[in-house]
This record gives structure tokens, sequence and C-alpha cells, in this order.
């Protein structure tokens, strides 16, 4: 489990227990659910997870750097298959993070952190290091896969902040912003579109 906690307080002593982080991070998610960003509390996570409210702030300093953890913990989840060729690599890669954008706590844990980042410069870079920066390893890995398949024209073409950038955006445009379904034709002419962006050709790409 990813712990994610850069900002939290050190702890001295004695280590820190994987059974508490996970069930404070459990809380955490169940809780953004439950009730949602603005009624989530320190307090309330720490009785439902069944530890010391000082336990908590030992781990995260603040409501946000607790919930990005939590964000991120469940990104970390996200798996580059090799399907044989790049389109069913990023198919495959789509479908895993469309699935986490429609549970109810990862959309109010992020709609949350970005209403309040816009007023936070510097939670605006925490959610930058800590929940967009590591996945971007799922291009880095696809670009690898890519070029150890022979696939050099895509292989090639794939500049991983840029990739990554029209990957997630598009996904968290569609379902969180114009509140869409990831529907099952929809990931297919999302796919097909970015595919044939990256092999330099329009060929492939579905009609409506």
């Amino acid at each position: 489990m990813s712990e994610n906690g850069t900002g939290a307080a050190s702890r001295k002593g004695r280590p820190r227990s994987p059974a508490a982080d996970d069930a404070i991070l459990d809380a955490t998610r169940a809780l953004l659910a439950d009730r949602g960003w603005a009624a989530l509390t320190i307090g309330d996570v720490a009785v439902r997870a069944g530890v010391a409210k000082t336990t908590l702030y030992r781990r995260w300093a603040s409501k946000q750097e607790l919930v990005l953890a939590a964000v991120a913990d469940m990104l970390d989840t996200l798996r580059l298959p090799d399907c044989g060729d790049l389109a069913a690599d990023l198919e495959s890669v789509v479908r895993q993070f469309a699935a986490l954008l429609a549970r109810p706590e990862m959309q109010t844990a992020l709609m949350g952190l970005v209403a309040d980042s816009t007023r936070d410069p510097e939670l605006r870079l925490r959610v930058r290091e800590v929940i967009v920066d590591p996945q971007k390893r799922l291009v880095v890995e696809g670009r690898a896969q890519a070029r150890a398949r022979g696939e050099t024209t895509a292989a090639n073409a794939i500049d991983v902040d840029l990739v990554f950038d029209i990957i997630a955006g598009t996904v968290v445009q569609h379902m969180l912003v114009s509140a869409e379904p990831a529907a099952d034709v929809w990931v297919k002419k999302f796919v097909a579109f970015v595919g044939a962006g990256l092999m330099g050709t329009a060929e492939g790409l579905p009609e409506d």
C-alpha cells in the first residue's frame, strides 16, 4: 500500500503499523462516499478506523494530505497488462481508470481536492506530486512495451506528459465534468482515436 505521507509529520520510535494505515485509508474512503468532502473530518476518520486522533495526525498532517494518500492508494492499483499491442494495452488502462472514477469516494475526493487547490498553490503542487506524476509510470511502461514489440512508430510518438494529459484529462472530463459514463462504445472510440494519433494514421477510426 502507498503511504504518500510526504507532507505529514515524521514519526520516531516504534515503526508505523501497515494495518493502521490501511484502516485509516479505508475509513477515509468510506466516509468520503457516505458523507462527502465538506463533512469529512479527521476526528470522524479516526473513530471509524478505530485509532487515536493523534495516531492519524502523526501520519498525515491535514485532511487534504489524508485524502491525497487515500486517492493515491487507489490509483496505485492501476496496472498495464501486455495485451499484445498498444491499442489493447491502452484500452485496458482506460477501463481500469474509468472504473475507479466511477466510485463515489474517488469522485468526491478529486472534486474536493481540485476545488481547494484553486485557492492553495501548495496543495495544487501536492496533487501533482502525489496523484498525477506517479501515474505517468503507466505511459512509460506502455512506451517500453511498444518498443519491445517492435511498434516503433507508435513508441517514438509517445511524449509521456502529453499522452498522459490526453488520456487522463479526457477520461476525467468525460466522467467528472460532463458526468457521462464510460460506456463501452465511448471507450472503444476514444482508444481508437488516441491509438490512431500515436500511429500517425487515421486508419481504424470507427465511423459514427
